[in-house]
C-alpha cells in the first residue's frame, strides 16, 4: 500500500505557514502588517514563521521605505509556489485515496 503522508511537506504542516503560503500564492506582494492582520498573528509569532520559510527559500523578503517608514512584505518564491502546489496534491490524493 502507498504512503498516503509520504508526499505531505512539513513546513506547511503548520497552520500559520499554511495561511502565510496561501496569501501568498494568490498575491504578489504582501506587506508584514497585512499577513499580521489577516491571520491574527504577534509580531514575533509572523516573525518566526515568515523565517523558518524564507530559510526553505519558499518565500522572499523585500524591505524598502516608504516615506521614513520601514515596510517589509513578502513573496512566494517559484520553488515555494512549486512546493506548496505539491503539498496541496499530496492532501488532495490523501481525501481522496479514503
Amino acid at each position: 500500500m502507498k504512503n498516503l503522508i509520504a508526499d505531505i511537506n512539513k513546513s506547511f504542516e503548520n497552520r500559520v505557514r499554511l495561511g502565510i503560503m496561501s496569501i501568498l500564492m494568490v498575491n504578489d506582494w504582501v506587506d508584514f502588517g497585512d499577513l499580521k492582520d489577516t491571520l491574527d498573528l504577534t509580531d514575533g509569532n509572523l516573525a518566526s514563521h515568515i523565517t523558518a520559510l524564507e530559510k526553505e527559500k519558499y518565500i522572499q523578503v523585500r524591505k524598502a521605505f516608504i516615506g521614513k517608514r520601514p515596510n517589509t512584505s513578502f513573496q512566494a518564491t517559484k520553488e515555494g509556489k512549486q512546493a506548496f502546489q505539491e503539498h496541496l496534491n499530496a492532501l488532495e490524493a490523501l481525501i481522496k485515496g479514503m
